[in-house]
């Protein structure tokens, strides 16, 4: 199996760009050094001594000496070249052999097994890492089978999406539109309960298309249905209000806004989040006219909306409810509403990388939602 490349390793800093074998060399060539040049001095010292013709008692014991240093110098030298040998083969050999094979687990062949057989704690380590590896390589092919499975899955809801837009509403138009001309033709001879009857069958088919509608919006959330870019959100903001200007016009309310920046976003998207919570904000009034503002500052790379408003409120207990889809705090008779309005407004805010919350530290009457969003340019402005 071969995947993308890691990164590239750290480069090293310091004495520690020097390889090990080099560290190794340059020791044994100084302690090599040492040995020829201590022998060295001893001969020489051993011929001087020789020179001054001293006696033989201790001619023989400088004799002695001698060859005891001379065997002594050869066991040193001997026990180096083993080192030598023992390093170069038990050292430095399995760590090249292992730096190969995980060079090659880097560069993207996860499948290529890490193990060397000596030394002892080297070949633990290898076995340690090469476990690891394989647990790796098992994680990532359950996850490629989830996403292709994931994958299935969203065609199937893909084609479910186009089945509920097209041929599921067809049905339900029917049911509407003859079962009003049903009253229409027949309402004389119908009494006040028949027509109730009609009223909430009309009623039922009307809603379950808003219902499809509304979750059809909710499903085409995260598709490549838009791009991001820079987006304005003052002009977002504008289209939600003209969208919603005869729900404005009716409860006489009065929205204001700060300036309002650019932000990375899908522009369509964006009107739609403004929308959704505007139009909550004008719904869920109290007897008072509906006053919104919507808000913008500046925390770090994000800007850090909020939709405040002086209606019935929330309380801090549905703080988390309110944003889950088909949740209703209040009867459809009182509000009407699918319940997928802030449930659509959270997916579409996390779809960009920000968050939604309810603010339950806002003082005063009425709501405040805030979300964040990336900004478009460092240092651009609200305008």
């Amino acid at each position: 199996m071969s995947i993308h490349p890691l990164p590239p390793a750290r480069e090293p800093t310091g004495v520690g760009r020097l390889p090990v074998a080099w560290w190794f060399m340059l020791t044994g060539g100084v302690a090599a050094a040492a040995i020829v040049a201590g022998g060295a001095t001893i001969l020489a010292m051993t011929a001087q001594v020789r020179a001054l013709n001293p006696r033989p008692e201790v001619a023989a014991q400088l004799q002695t000496l001698h060859s005891a240093l001379v065997a002594l110098l050869l066991v040193v030298a001997a026990c180096g070249a083993g080192l030598a040998f023992i390093v170069r083969f038990a050292v430095l050999k399995p760590v090249g052999v292992l730096t190969e094979q995980v060079r090659k687990v880097a560069a993207g062949d996860f499948d290529h097994r890490l193990g060397v057989d000596r030394p002892a704690e080297l070949a633990e380590l290898s076995s340690h890492v090469d476990a690891l590896r394989a647990r790796i390589v098992s994680a990532w092919r359950a996850a490629a089978d989830q996403a292709e499975e994931l994958r299935r899955s969203n065609g199937e809801l893909e084609q479910f999406a186009y089945v509920a837009s097209h041929d599921l509403q067809e049905p339900l138009r029917k049911v509407a539109s003859f079962t009003q001309m049903l009253e229409q033709r027949y309402g004389p001879q119908l009494d006040e309960r028949a027509r109730q009857y009609i009223h909430y069958a009309v009623d039922g088919a009307k809603r379950m298309q808003l219902l499809i509608n509304d979750l059809l919006d909710f499903s085409r959330v995260g598709r490549a249905t838009g791009e991001r870019g820079p987006a304005d959100a003052g002009g977002a903001l504008d289209a939600a209000l003209e969208n919603l200007s005869a729900a404005i016009e009716d409860a006489g309310a009065v929205v204001t806004r700060d300036p309002l920046p650019v932000v990375l976003a899908d522009p369509r998207r964006l009107t739609q989040l403004f929308q959704n919570l505007v139009e909550n904000a004008v719904k869920f009034r109290s007897e008072r006219p509906p006053r919104v503002h919507v808000g913008v500052r500046r925390v770090d790379d994000l800007w850090e909306f909020s939709c405040s408003d002086n209606g019935i409120g929330v309380e801090p207990k549905y703080a988390e409810r309110v944003f889950l889809i088909f949740q209703r705090l209040h009867p459809r008779d009182v509000y009407p509403g699918t319940g997928i309005g802030l449930a659509l407004c959270r997916k579409i805010v996390e779809f960009h990388g920000g968050r939604i919350w309810l603010d339950g530290s806002a003082g005063g009457q009425g709501a405040t939602f805030r979300w964040t969003l990336p900004a478009a340019e460092e240092g651009r402005e609200p305008s």
